[in-house]
C-alpha cells in the first residue's frame, strides 16, 4: 500500500479531491441556473482523474517496459467502475444527492477524453520506448 501512496500521490490526491466533490452538498448559486453545467463538471473531473493516472503511470514505468494495457484498465476502465460505484452510493446512501445516468456517461466521457489524450499527445513525448 505504501509503494502506491509513493508512486501516484498526485492521482491518489485527485481521487480523493473527486470523493469529495461527489459527495459534499453544494451551495445554491446562480450558475445552477446554466442548463448541464454539472455533466460538464463531472466531464472535466474525471478527464483530469484518468489523465493523471496515466501519467504517473508512464512516470513510473519510463525504464524498463510495462505492458500498456495496464494503463488502460488504470486509466480509463477503474475510473468508469469507480463512477459506477460512487452513483450507486450516492442514489442509496445520501438523501440529498441522487445517482443519475448522466453523469455516469460524462464521467465515462471524461475518463475516454483524458485517457485518449495523453495517449495520442503526451505519451510519445515522454515514454520513448517501445512498449506493448
Amino acid at each position: 500500500m505504501l509503494r502506491y501512496i509513493k508512486r501516484y500521490p498526485f492521482s491518489l490526491l485527485v481521487i480523493s479531491s473527486v470523493i469529495y466533490l461527489s459527495f459534499f452538498r453544494p451551495p445554491s448559486t446562480d450558475l445552477n441556473e446554466i442548463p448541464y453545467l454539472d455533466k460538464v463538471v463531472h466531464v472535466c473531473m474525471y478527464a483530469g482523474m484518468s489523465g493523471m493516472l496515466w501519467l504517473e503511470f508512464l512516470r513510473n514505468h519510463r525504464k524498463f517496459q510495462a505492458p500498456l494495457w495496464h494503463a488502460w484498465v488504470g486509466g480509463l476502465l477503474c475510473p468508469v467502475l469507480f463512477s459506477g460505484c460512487v452513483e450507486l452510493l450516492q442514489e442509496y446512501c445520501t438523501t440529498y444527492r441522487g445517482g443519475d445516468w448522466l453523469d455516469l456517461l460524462a464521467n465515462a466521457t471524461g475518463s475516454l477524453l483524458g485517457s485518449v489524450f495523453v495517449y495520442l499527445v503526451i505519451r510519445p513525448r515522454i515514454w520513448k520506448t517501445n512498449c506493448r
